[in-house]
């Protein structure tokens, strides 16, 4: 299974790159981000002649994700256990959930596209609520492997944290003054080490940005960061056999801000795996 993840930053912008991306690189199962549009407003079109079947969570032009697959889809989440809720003005357990998440399981593997709260500035109350999210995800992340340790497990998706100083090549993220980069955020990424799941794709890939910020020129000059990962659990990491960061697509005309990240799974089989699962063959 080749999977990969990227924030689109508005699919009915980019469809046409996305599709032709997904085509070309033989991406077996696309997590996309920020798509912002409801599911009614999704371009299926393409992706379907193409040869995919799409499941959408969207809920206004906002935030928004979406699965792609060649293979099929089944047990669809919008939701994981204990995942807050946000609006402006209305905190507490009863404030809405955003379009922030979006399981599936695919061949046997879970898949969560994932947009994580961008948390805007460290006295805002977002940021807040993004460390409250990703808490959430990582205690119900750490509980279902709990229950299923030999489950392969991916979190994918924009992060919107910049784990380590050598992600982080754009001057204008100071640590103490921006997000991204404060030690709350870092300690919440690592934390889902605790909870049984590693980035598969930095043992292979140590260096590379996925995002650029439109502004100052920020891509010519390199001024990136790295916030688009691939979070699996011991079962996914086992049959990682490739990772690859796609920096050209953020070139040419109307690129996304984003860069896609692809890994490669293989869970093999053996002769005297009678009782394996078909989903392995």
């Amino acid at each position: 299974m080749r999977l990969a993840t990227w924030n689109v930053n508005s699919i009915r912008t980019r469809v046409t790159r996305t599709v032709e991306f997904a085509v070309r690189e033989d991406i077996d199962v696309l997590a996309m981000q920020e798509i912002k549009c409801k599911p009614e407003q999704f371009p299926y079109a393409p992706f379907e002649e193409a040869g995919y079947h799409v499941e959408v969570h969207g809920l206004n032009q906002w935030n928004g994700v979406a699965i792609a697959s060649r293979l099929p889809i089944t047990d669809i989440d919008t939701a994981f256990t204990g995942m807050p809720g946000f609006a402006k003005g209305h905190e507490g357990p009863d404030a809405p959930l955003e379009a922030r998440a979006l399981g599936a399981t695919i061949e046997g593997v879970k898949v969560w596209s994932l947009y994580v709260p961008n948390g805007r500035s460290l006295d805002d109350p977002h940021y807040q609520y993004k460390l409250h999210w990703l808490e959430a995800l990582r205690q119900h992340t750490a509980s279902e492997l709990q229950k299923n340790p030999d489950l392969p497990l991916a979190l994918v998706g924009d992060f919107n944290i910049i784990p380590l100083d050598a992600d982080n090549g754009d001057p204008d993220i100071v640590e103490g003054v921006s997000t991204h980069v404060s030690p709350e955020e870092r300690a919440a990424f690592f934390a889902f080490q605790d909870a049984g799941l590693t980035d598969v794709v930095r043992p292979l890939l140590p260096e590379g940005f996925t995002y650029w910020d439109y502004q100052r020129l920020k891509f010519p000059r390199n001024e990136g960061v790295r916030i688009d990962f691939v979070l699996g659990s011991p079962a996914l990491a086992g049959a990682v056999t490739g990772a690859s960061i796609h920096r050209d697509e953020r070139k040419g005309v109307q690129p996304s801000d984003h860069v896609p990240v692809v890994v490669d799974l293989d869970f093999g089989s053996t002769d005297d795996d009678d009782d394996m699962p078909m989903i392995f063959a």
